[in-house]
């Protein structure tokens, strides 16, 4: 996930054995899976079902979208992107193998 991360303009700030860290513009975000850890991420369950980044104009975000599908990650809802978050919300909607969703969300225009 880091080189999404990365895309959006976040840089590495650590990185340990079973996670890392990385600096935005002034928040950071911490991934991390210890031993400790059971089973796989499921989104519907208690706890995080997605993060939303803002991710510039409409043409970035099929831009990392494009980029994100070589990465092998998934388009949700691709019947209805880019507004299955509604008219006027151009945004991907994108899973990883692992189960993680990350939302794409075009600056307003």
């Amino acid at each position: 996930m880091g080189w999404l991360f990365e895309e959006l303009g976040y840089r590495v700030a650590g990185e340990w054995d079973h996670g890392g860290s990385w600096q935005g513009a002034g928040e950071y975000l911490v991934l991390e899976a210890g031993p400790d850890v059971a089973g796989p991420h499921t989104r519907r369950n208690a706890g995080l079902n997605h993060l939303a980044f803002q991710a510039g104009t409409p043409s970035n975000v099929e831009a990392i979208t494009a980029a994100a599908l070589d990465h092998g990650w998934m388009l949700m809802f691709g019947d209805k992107h880019p507004f299955a978050g509604g008219p006027g919300h151009h945004a991907a909607y994108l899973e990883n193998a692992d189960g993680f969703e990350v939302e794409l969300v075009a600056d307003v225009e």
